[in-house]
């Protein structure tokens, strides 16, 4: 978004109104208050039955959230929901009381739910329950706006004049008994996501994006959800140092090993070994627990029994037959890197440079980031292998193919036409 479009939608949406002269500072932010103070967390059957009939009988969409404890727990399972209604007023939910949540999720059938970054909530929520049939995201909504900060905080205080309350996103929410202040921190969360998502309606209004955004959440709902990562162990960081295949051994091994014991015991996997750690055992290839003391990430802070497990699991792949040991650096699906393709395909090369610039200038134009005009990856691949015949028809077939949405097939498509037909 330009500085002229930012300073006409703060001026047409903020609450606090235009700037002050420059001789007069500005007036504070006001901190954003619960309008009915800290509702109490349902965490029994009988309450959660009283929330469903609220909000099944509650009026417009439904602002939703979770909180997970990423970093502290294993797994993404939500420890709290958020919901507020027009009618119901707002709701926080215990989901380790309350584990199933469907008859809340069904109450909400037909309702449009409002969430700040949906794909990150989705998983859990649907997980206890609760999966949305249309949806409004905010956090994407201000992407395709233009607005250069998308933070739910950054985005309420832009459109509408308020601060909310900061510290508390990282914490542990699997803690119980949780504390109050986490508690109004989570119910300010769903606040004001009604008149959020308002606002950021009328702004794609008036900048002739809304359908766009419509046919961006009406994917995210429809999507199913994500197949599970092939070889996880894989995305170890540091892993590109890693390159003799009994090595790669070691790191599976550990990986694996660590994934169970951090499951068993519920509690993030890299609280149980640091994927550093995980590297410099694959490296070094210990011959015993005593030589594995030694390495960073197994001091002598681990106890006796922890050492002796990690230096099974380097045992094992020292025992593993060279058949079974993994291949180095297999390929994800797709074109190479597009570093390696002035070498292995220049006119590739030269399709892909000038989609680039063709979808980098576009999505300067329309004020939005590049990958929410087309994934980076769509672009790539339709560089690397074009369609047959260069028509119309058989781009816009191709970007289909790869899940691009109509709007975004409509503007980028005639561009990418022109980049495929570029010579190297």
């Amino acid at each position: 978004m330009t500085d002229a479009q930012e300073t006409a939608a703060d001026t047409s949406l903020r609450t606090t109104g235009g700037a002050p002269p420059d001789d007069v500072a500005p007036a504070p932010i006001p901190l954003l208050e619960p309008r009915e103070g800290i509702p109490p967390v349902v965490a029994t059957d009988d309450a959660l039955a009283e929330v469903v009939a609220a909000f099944a009988a509650g009026t417009g969409p439904v602002a939703v959230d979770a909180e997970r404890a990423s970093g502290y727990r294993y797994g993404q399972r939500a420890y709290l929901v958020q919901l507020r209604r027009e009618g119901a007023g707002s709701a926080l939910i215990d989901p380790v009381g309350c584990p199933d949540l469907s008859s809340l999720g069904e109450a909400l059938t037909g309702t449009e739910w409002i969430l700040h970054a949906a794909t990150q909530d989705l998983p859990c929520l649907r997980d206890i329950g609760m999966v949305p049939t249309s949806l409004f995201d905010t956090e994407l909504a201000g992407r395709l706006a233009g607005f250069p900060r998308v933070g739910l905080g950054a985005i309420v205080e832009n459109l509408l004049g308020y601060a909310l309350e900061k510290g508390h996103s990282a914490v542990d929410w699997s803690t119980r008994p949780l504390p109050d202040p986490w508690l109004r921190y989570a119910a300010l969360d769903v606040e004001l996501l009604v008149d959020l998502r308002d606002a950021l309606e009328a702004e794609l209004e008036r900048q002739g994006k809304l359908e766009w955004a419509l046919e961006e959440f009406d994917a995210i709902a429809s999507a199913p959800p994500a197949p599970p990562r092939k070889d996880p162990w894989r995305r170890t960081s540091g892993m590109h140092k890693v390159r003799r295949r009994r090595q790669i051994a070691v790191v599976r091994e550990l990986w694996t090993a660590r994934d169970q014991v951090a499951q068993r015991r519920d509690i993030s996997p890299g609280k149980v070994l640091g994927d550093a750690a995980i590297i410099e055992a694959a490296l070094a290839m210990p011959v015993n627990a005593h030589a594995l003391t030694a390495l960073p990430g197994f001091g002598h802070r681990m106890g006796r029994r922890q050492l002796e497990q990690w230096q099974a699991a380097v045992d094992r792949a020292r025992a593993l037959p060279e058949s079974e040991l993994p291949q180095p650096g297999q390929q994800p699906a797709g074109p190479p890197p597009p570093r390696a393709w002035a070498d292995k395909d220049p006119a590739a090369a030269a399709r892909l440079s000038a989609a680039r610039a063709a979808v980098s200038a576009l999505a300067e134009q329309l004020h939005m980031p590049q990958e929410n005009l087309i994934t980076p990856d769509t672009v790539r691949r339709v560089c690397w292998e074009p369609p047959r015949e260069l028509t119309p028809q058989a781009v816009e077939t191709a970007l289909a193919g790869y899940g691009a949405r109509r709007w975004q097939i409509e503007q980028v498509g005639p561009l990418l036409l022109r980049a495929l037909a570029t010579e190297a």
